[in-house]
């Protein structure tokens, strides 16, 4: 049972992973049809993994027979999954802003250069298991799809409040089994990097051409500085 529910938490996790994944690409030059369909499949994976954890796990926690130390073990995975939901709705209201803000079909601003670039397929193929996303033609992406989202907030949002009212577990008493930062060294950390092929060369490169702009303005002050300490001197 409790291998279930890591299990079940895991996988929760990577779907969430991934999904703020993609909403860091909603309003940049990245973003598209495709873009948007991938969050809107994504959370759906995340949605239907929440529920499950939620299944599981009150219905152990309100199980009065388990033993202490399991009851322990439970409310920490409870604790990380009542994270993981927060976390969640809060990137869900950050893709129906920027889904308001940046329409598709009838844009009225310009998309953001982030420094983000590449594909965003493999980074919603990695959260729902499979090889290729299939894509759907004719979706109203700026109306019915923001509504499904807005929809899915408030789903959420009742999700949690649930869970706080169904089972009693405070979040300040439940102590970590791990010091903090272990799970980066984990070896499955170091594959965080093959998410997707999304990367940030693009602030690099803007990142030298403002230390450039910098030398060069510096250099210019200094002459100025210089010619203008001589012309004191040869009048005074």
């Amino acid at each position: 049972m409790k291998d279930e529910c890591k299990t079940l938490l895991d996988a929760l996790n990577k779907v969430s992973a991934c999904y703020r994944h993609l909403v860091t690409c909603a309003g940049g030059t990245s973003d598209s049809q495709n873009l948007r369909e991938e969050l809107k499949k994504t959370r759906q994976k995340a949605q239907v993994l929440a529920n499950a954890n939620k299944n599981k796990l009150t219905t152990i926690l309100k199980d009065r027979t388990i033993s202490q130390d399991d009851r322990a073990e439970f409310e920490r995975l409870w604790v990380l999954f009542s994270t993981c939901m927060e976390i969640l709705e809060m990137d869900m209201r950050r893709a129906l802003d920027l889904g308001q803000v940046f329409p598709l079909s009838v844009p009225t601003k310009q998309l953001i250069q982030t420094g983000m670039i590449g594909r965003t397929s493999a980074v919603a193929a990695r959260a729902m298991n499979v090889q290729n996303v299939k894509y759907e033609e004719g979706n109203d992406i700026d109306t019915v799809d923001l509504n499904e989202l807005e929809q899915d907030i408030n789903e959420v949002r009742g999700m949690i409040y649930e869970m706080e009212t169904k089972v009693n577990v405070l979040q300040w008493t439940v102590e970590a089994k791990q010091e903090p930062g272990t799970e980066l060294k984990s070896p499955a950390s170091a594959g965080a990097s093959s998410l997707g092929m999304i990367s940030v060369h693009g602030y690099k490169k803007l990142f030298d051409t403002s230390k450039i702009c910098a030398g060069v303005m510096f250099t210019a002050v200094l002459l100025f500085a210089i010619a203008l300490a001589a012309c004191v001197v040869k009048f005074a």
